[in-house]
């Protein structure tokens, strides 16, 4: 489905909205709860990447497809990899099976796992026969996609000598490994992290426990972008957060001050307020009013790079937004795919294998139809751009795949939507 977005109500915004679990958090714990039963985990991700990641692990069947959840595709391949005596089959979109995981299969052949590629070497579909790993050290390069690392570090306490995970050269997408970490610390797992070594100690069971999932700071990015383009002194509150988060996408409170959105954290909720935008400076020779320029380095949160660069064009900032080189290997190339949907709008942007440069401009265009690629980061990233244009956003029910109710949420907030099948 289609979905035109004719613009909002009323650009001064009171609202309060419930996100859902962390897709992060949330299945990261799934893996943990399969291994260690007596975990009880609440506000479960309602997203896609979560359903399919819950139903693989549940199932007997010898043949699974995830679609195209690539964080279960990952997390899969490691706890399938240790499951004994039994071999499952584990399959994806087409997109997944042009998505690599060859760094993260090498590892656990390493480890003795026995893996096996269907059709092309290095992507999925894979044969995975579960056995028991008894080796205790690996090497994995620590500027992969951290879903690598903590897939390994997920198992690792169900091994017998446990798992000493050796990062070699710079280790990138840290706050992610350090939330795999402190999940497993918060069940009782001993772990280390120094240097460039991750020890996970080996435990038979924890104690019952129960594990409530923190409020998803992705899905928090598109209400950070409306409101930074909305009226002074509008408000979205949103729940449930918390000031001390594991999430790398937190940073979006300090980065978001840059556009004039003033966050309040309260005990289980924060509440976003258009205060003002940066003020603009005169060029000491000119004495034109230049629009600011954002710099911002995201390779710890590079989830919430689409958001960020649509909101500056919105502003008619300038940015150059960095560490962006996982984005190549996401549901789509995204950097090639915001040059393409920015340019269609009147940007003037161009990227690198690992970069996105987006200069100012006061234009934009109307009516513009965007694609989203089947990634449902296109999708939510661009919708907030109606605060200042008409557009349509193109296969609009790509977002179930992180947020269900996306759109349920956007109209709550004020945004005229009309759905064409």
């Amino acid at each position: 489905m289609d979905i035109q977005i004719k613009g909002v109500k009323n650009k001064l915004i009171k609202e309060s909205v419930f996100i859902s679990g962390s897709k992060s958090e949330s299945n990261r714990l799934l893996i943990l709860q399969k291994l260690f039963s007596s975990l009880k985990i609440e506000n479960l991700s309602d997203s896609d990447d979560t359903k399919y990641l819950s139903e693989a692990l549940r199932t007997d069947k010898e043949e699974i497809n995830i679609g195209h959840a690539g964080t279960a595709m990952r997390f899969l391949t490691a706890y399938f990899a240790v499951q004994k005596n039994r071999t499952v089959v584990l399959s994806g979109s087409d997109r997944m099976h042009n998505r690599p995981i060859e760094i993260l299969v090498n590892a656990l052949r390493d480890l003795g796992a026995e893996i096996s590629y269907l059709k092309k070497e290095g992507y999925p579909p894979l044969q995975i026969s579960g056995k028991e790993l008894i080796k205790d050290t690996v090497e994995i390069n620590g500027n992969v996609s951290s879903q690598y690392i903590s897939a390994l570090l997920l198992i690792a306490p169900s091994l017998p000598n446990g798992l000493t995970v050796e990062l070699v050269g710079k280790i990138t997408s840290i706050p992610y490994i350090q939330m795999t970490l402190s999940l497993l610390k918060q069940i009782g797992i001993e772990t280390q992290f120094v240097g460039q070594k991750i020890m996970v100690k080996s435990l038979e069971e924890t104690e019952s426990k129960k594990l409530v999932v923190e409020s998803d700071w992705s899905s928090a990015s598109y209400f950070y972008s409306i409101v930074a383009l909305s009226d002074v002194d509008s408000e979205i509150t949103l729940s449930a957060y918390k000031k001390e988060s594991l999430q790398g996408d937190s940073v979006l409170s300090k980065i978001y001050e840059h556009f004039g959105v003033e966050t309040t954290f309260f005990e289980n909720k924060i509440t976003l307020k258009k205060i003002d935008v940066i003020s603009s400076q005169p060029d000491r020779q000119t004495g034109e009013v230049e629009k600011s320029r954002i710099k911002v380095d995201l390779i710890k949160a590079p989830d919430i790079a689409q958001t960020i660069a649509v909101t500056c064009f919105g502003l008619g900032f300038a940015c150059d937004l960095t560490g962006l080189h996982t984005l190549k290997i996401k549901e789509t190339d995204r950097l090639e795919a915001l040059k393409t949907e920015l340019s269609k709008l009147g940007a003037n942007i161009s990227v690198t294998d690992h970069s996105l440069h987006l200069e100012a401009s006061s234009e934009m265009n109307s009516n513009v139809s965007i694609e989203t690629y089947h990634d449902h980061r296109m999708a939510m990233a661009f919708a907030p751009l109606a605060m200042r244009t008409e557009l349509t956003v193109l296969d609009a029910n790509v977002v179930t795949k992180s947020y269900r109710n996306f759109w349920k949420h956007i109209q709550q907030v004020g945004f005229d939507l009309i759905g064409k099948d």
